[in-house]
């Protein structure tokens, strides 16, 4: 027999993915889907998820107002890793569960990483714009192999993109709170503090979650200590970098290039950072494959029933458990 609690789910990619719909509907009879299309914010998203006891949300803010005015709400479940859309602290307050499985998007965001480690050393979308506009000359790049990659978080994503990088032949530096030193002695990973990191780093990809320890990390200041012709890879979130800062470094050429998925404001509005020839954007893409989505929405579905006391979940992510 079908559960027949009231659930929502917010997140647009979820409700036109008709596996993921079909899955949800075969264990819920009551189910919304947020079909408008539209990505829901403030009253908009309170009206929607009025009346349910439970939701799947992505990128949908949740916070005090919103779990003040759902006193019905008893659990959320995360479509994707990124928690840094929801108000834990609210959440915790008003007694929401929260369902979330870390790593379900990870070789999706990694083989993301790898394609902008190679279209920025070999000048790909350099190129790929010259010939465009009508211009025909083989542009000189580099190769990855055996350049020094660092990694800045070494959770799952993290790890994921040290096995891919070490299979280039690539020396792979990691910087994490936490220390995981099996996993960097069984894949030769050489654990360093941020500003060596930064120093050393041919190629710098960053894999932390946003919090007030992460935001603005990549200041101006610390963007000055990249090796000179070095590049940037963010698929993490936006506001981990000072993008002013570093547009101005590709400008004058100190950074050789940039590729990111994740910007403060999304879309971003910076239009000249944008159609910088050594700056690759993507819309936040990383997680946007047909098996990531799967294994996004299946991790969701379940933890609607595997949710847990926030606390509990956030005690398990400082241990490096999940």
């Amino acid at each position: 027999m079908k559960d027949s609690t009231p659930v929502a789910v917010a997140s647009r990619s979820f409700s036109r993915h008709p596996v993921l719909r079909a899955e949800l509907l075969a264990r819920y009879a009551n189910v919304t889907f947020n079909d408008t299309g539209r990505s829901l914010a403030g009253p908009d998203l309170i009206d929607f998820l009025r009346g349910k006891a439970k939701a799947i949300t992505a990128l949908e803010r949740l916070d005090q107002t919103v779990f003040a005015a759902l006193p019905e709400l008893k659990v959320v479940s995360k479509y994707g890793v990124g928690l840094d859309m929801i108000d834990m602290e609210a959440m915790a307050r008003h007694g929401v569960l929260l369902g979330w499985t870390g790593g379900v998007n990870k070789r999706s965001v990694a083989e993301l990483v790898m394609a902008f480690a190679i279209f920025l050393f070999h000048r790909v979308s350099e190129a790929t714009r010259e010939v465009q506009g009508g211009i025909w000359r083989q542009l000189v790049g580099k190769q990855l192999s055996a350049r020094t990659i660092g990694i800045v978080g070494c959770g799952h994503i993290g790890k994921e993109v040290a096995v891919l990088g070490r299979a280039f032949g690539c020396r792979v530096l990691a910087h994490d709170i936490l220390d995981f030193p099996e996993f960097y002695a069984e894949h030769q990973v050489t654990p360093v503090g941020l500003e060596d990191l930064l120093r050393q780093s041919d190629l710098v990809t960053l894999h932390v979650p946003l919090d007030d320890s992460t935001r603005n990390m990549l200041s101006a200041e610390r963007l000055a200590l990249m090796k000179p012709g070095a590049f940037l890879i963010n698929t993490a979130r936006g506001n981990l970098v000072d993008e002013a800062a570093l547009k101005a470094r590709l400008m004058d050429g100190r950074l050789a290039g940039a590729a990111f998925d994740v910007f403060a404001t999304e879309p971003p509005e910076d239009r000249e950072l944008l159609t910088l020839p050594n700056f690759i954007a993507t819309p936040h893409i990383g997680g946007s494959t047909e098996d990531a989505i799967l294994a996004m929405g299946r991790a969701a579905i379940a933890g609607l029933e595997a949710a847990a006391p926030v606390q509990k979940i956030l005690k398990m992510i400082k241990k490096g458990r999940v």
